[in-house]
């Protein structure tokens, strides 16, 4: 009498869960961590080049090293920092479905330029504070955002469910990378955005219910980041060990921890900063375009013809241009608020400098980040 033996089930996640194909996840959201590099390089570079530099600074009334500074700052937001936050309004004030379903949402963002604007104005540095606490607080919710589509993506190729313990243990790490170094830049008062230090600001805040700046941040921060990545390593060796490990999704989460928590060690974080806004910039860009792409599959920008022309399959040139025609813009804005402080406000150049980008910029950034704190909790967009 013969005998059956049952099939072997497999619980590895196959084929791999890409967000879009291997290629495509490898080139715009894992491997071009690299990017993070490329504006601390330059601005070293720049700073060798005093010489060349030095008569140009001198015209301006500055540094090399605020001008090399700047000049990263602005080929950075030119090229790929503001045109991936315009991105945004593709999914939001430019989709005629979305304001209907979502006007507070677009409405109540009306209110953020009037904040920023009076802040740059009278108090640059509690402006420069919410700014990056938000910021990190946005970067790290797009990387919990790709994390999400990932498992999504793994649940509909894969029977196995994603656990809460390794859902927790992804989120620890996520969230805790960032803050230990940069606690201890604060502690020791070289938290320095430009020419504003922003630990002074930080230690005010805390002043007020009854914390010193100090290094029990470290300890606090270093200590919940090495719980979060123990857990994390702990999880990921058992599935791995199960047979239940997501790849695309623990590559991703791997580079991106290593980034985060050293970028804040190096020396100018203006430009350090912005090297993670480079690489997060260029995975929201392409995030965005993507998840527009699938819409215009299914058939939802039909009755929106320029979104959908902008969406389609070989659009994505006429999709970033048109995101660079939007900075282009919000940059001669800039240049107006410069032209005003500098010349009618008799201001320093590094004064009006400032004040004039974050003031065009952070408007539409934090537009940006409002919106996408909505977007951020719809993984589901890319089944």
């Amino acid at each position: 009498m013969a005998v059956s033996t049952p099939a072997l089930q497999t619980t590895t996640f196959t084929p791999p869960a890409w967000l879009r194909s291997r290629n495509w996840d490898l080139t715009f959201v894992s491997l071009s961590v690299v990017l993070v590099a490329i504006p601390y390089l330059s601005y070293l570079g720049l700073t060798r080049l005093a010489p060349l530099l030095g008569p140009i600074a001198a015209q301006f009334g500055t540094s090399v090293d605020s001008l090399s500074r700047n000049i990263i700052n602005a080929a950075v937001a030119l090229l790929i920092g503001g045109p991936h936050m315009y991105a945004t309004f593709s999914r939001t004030a430019l989709d005629a479905d979305y304001r209907h379903k979502h006007p507070r949402v677009v409405w109540t963002s009306l209110a953020i330029p009037v904040v920023v604007i009076s802040l740059a104005v009278f108090n640059l540095q509690l402006l420069l504070t919410v700014f990056f606490f938000w910021a990190s607080v946005h970067v790290l919710h797009q990387i919990v955002y790709i994390t999400e589509m990932y498992n999504h993506k793994g649940k509909l190729q894969s029977s196995v469910p994603q656990t809460s313990w390794s859902k927790a243990a992804d989120y620890a790490v996520i969230l805790t990378a960032l803050y230990p170094l940069a606690a201890y830049k604060m502690a020791i008062g070289e938290f320095r955005i430009g020419l504003n230090n922003v630990g002074e600001t930080v230690g005010v805040v805390l002043g007020t219910v009854g914390l010193p700046l100090g290094m029990w941040m470290v300890w606090v921060s270093g200590g919940l980041f090495a719980m979060a990545l123990l857990a994390w390593v702990v999880k990921t060796v058992l599935e791995w060990r199960q047979g239940t490990i997501h790849w695309p999704k623990t590559l991703f989460l791997s580079l991106t921890v290593v980034a985060s928590f050293f970028v804040p060690a190096l020396g100018n974080l203006d430009t350090a900063f912005q090297g993670m806004n480079l690489w997060h910039s260029l995975q929201y860009l392409a995030l965005t375009w993507m998840l527009n792409n699938l819409r215009q599959e299914r058939g939802e920008l039909d009755s929106k013809p320029f979104l959908k022309r902008i969406s389609q399959d070989g659009s994505a040139r006429q999709y970033y241009l048109f995101n660079v025609g939007l900075t282009v813009a919000d940059v001669l804005l800039a240049v107006v608020f410069f032209m005003v402080m500098r010349f009618v406000f008799n201001t320093t150049f590094d004064f009006a400098f400032d004040r004039a980008y974050y003031m065009a910029i952070l408007s539409f950034l934090w537009i940006h980040y409002y919106h996408d704190h909505f977007l951020f909790t719809e993984p589901e967009a890319i089944g």
